[in-house]
């Protein structure tokens, strides 16, 4: 696993923490951050699988 697919998955991560806490609180814009940052990190993670498989 690449340093991209790593920060990635920590970031969906992230995102997803974040948007459970904006729901446990009503908060809209955290639920909306959150599941920006998830996008984010699934993108970095893909970016991540892309260079490891063009490596081999």
């Amino acid at each position: 696993m690449s340093k991209d697919e790593v920060k990635g998955r920590g970031k969906r991560v992230k995102g997803k923490v974040r948007e459970e806490i904006g729901k446990l609180t009503d908060n809209k814009t955290e639920q909306l951050k959150g599941k920006v940052e998830q996008v984010e990190g699934a993108v970095q993670e893909e970016i991540g699988k892309i260079k490891r498989k063009a490596k081999k």
